[in-house]
């Protein structure tokens, strides 16, 4: 199961490039129900994603490079490329009316992405329970939740005309 919000930024951190990042390659064969191979640094996956905004079923299938350059040529669309830096969220901050068993160990994963996309930069934040994403307040330079729009969606993204 993958839990997470979106949200756009009103600033990047100063101290991005500090961070641990990944290049990432994706397309999309298919949109309903999900499917989507991924090219992360030199690793290769096809994902199958349920429906739905914040909560959904995800599951991950190892490829290899031949598999995925065979399949790209399939997708619809297009193809995504960005950034993502891998950010600890160190004490993050909940509703009042939440409070966690533990201190949860939160990530941000900030994608910058590249052209036609660019100057998109989105923040996504994965939780181990729905009711811990509800209650998650956002940092101060993150700007808009975007968790349930599907304009802001990568598969939704990969149908954008331009």
């Amino acid at each position: 199961m993958e839990i997470e919000r979106k949200f756009t930024l009103k600033e990047l951190p100063a101290d991005l490039e500090s961070f641990p990042h990944h290049e990432i390659e994706q397309a999309y064969l298919n949109i309903e129900p999900i499917i989507r191979i991924r090219r992360q640094d030199e690793k290769y996956f096809l994902t199958y994603k349920g429906s739905g905004m914040m909560a959904r079923e995800e599951y991950n299938l190892p490829l290899n490079e031949e598999s995925y350059q065979h399949l790209l040529k399939k997708a619809d669309g297009n193809v995504i490329s960005k950034t993502r830096y891998v950010i600890p969220l160190e004490n993050p901050v909940f509703s009042k009316d939440f409070v966690p068993l533990k201190n949860p160990q939160l990530t941000i994963e900030l994608d910058v992405f590249r052209a036609p996309f660019a100057p998109l930069i989105m923040a996504e934040v994965e939780f181990p329970s729905v009711e811990m994403a509800n209650a998650f307040v956002a940092p101060d330079w993150f700007l808009e939740d975007v968790t349930n729009d599907p304009a802001y969606h990568n598969s939704n993204m990969s149908r954008r005309t331009f």
